[in-house]
C-alpha cells in the first residue's frame, strides 16, 4: 500500500470516527427521551421498548451503534428512574440537552418521542406534558409537533 491509499484510508476512518462520535450524543438523547416519555406513567411498556428500538435501527446515523449499547443506554436512564424519579429525569434531560444547538437532530428527537408516547395507541396527557418539556429542554416550540 502506498503512502497516498494509506492516507485516504486513514482519512476515511477519521471520518467514519467523527460520524460515530457526532452520532453519540444523538443516540444518547433519543434513549433518554424514549425512557423520559415511556416512564411518564410510572411503567415502561414492551411496546415503547420495540418501539425506539426500531427507530434506532432504522436510523442511518445511528445504525452504526450496537444494538446492545443502544439498550444499555437505554436501561441505564430507566434504572436511574427507578432508583429516584428526579435524578432519573435531571440525567435524562441533561442528555437530551446536549443536542439543543442541532435543530435537525433536535426536531428529530421530539418525533420520536411523540411516537413512544404513542407506541401503544395512546398519546396520554403525562407522555404529552413530558415531550412538551423536552421540547423546552431542547428550545423548539410544542405546538411545531401539535402539542399544546
Amino acid at each position: 500500500m502506498g503512502v497516498m491509499d494509506w492516507l485516504k484510508t486513514q482519512t476515511t476512518n477519521a471520518k467514519d470516527e467523527v460520524k460515530r462520535f457526532k452520532s453519540k450524543n444523538f443516540m444518547e438523547a433519543v434513549t433518554a427521551g424514549c425512557a423520559l416519555v415511556a416512564y411518564a406513567d410510572g411503567i415502561i411498556k414492551p411496546e415503547e421498548k420495540a418501539k425506539m428500538a426500531g427507530f434506532i435501527q432504522r436510523n442511518e446515523a445511528l445504525s452504526v451503534f450496537d444494538m446492545t449499547k443502544v439498550i444499555d443506554s437505554f436501561e441505564h436512564h430507566v434504572k436511574s428512574f427507578e432508583f429516584d424519579h428526579s435524578i432519573g429525569k435531571a440525567e435524562a434531560l441533561k442528555s437530551i440537552g446536549k443536542i439543543k444547538k442541532k435543530s435537525d437532530e433536535a426536531r428529530l428527537l421530539v418525533r420520536v418521542c411523540a411516537a413512544i408516547g404513542a407506541a401503544d395507541g395512546d398519546f396520554d396527557p403525562d407522555e404529552q406534558a413530558v415531550v412538551k418539556e423536552i421540547c423546552y429542554e431542547l428550545g423548539v416550540s410544542p405546538s411545531e409537533f401539535g402539542i399544546e
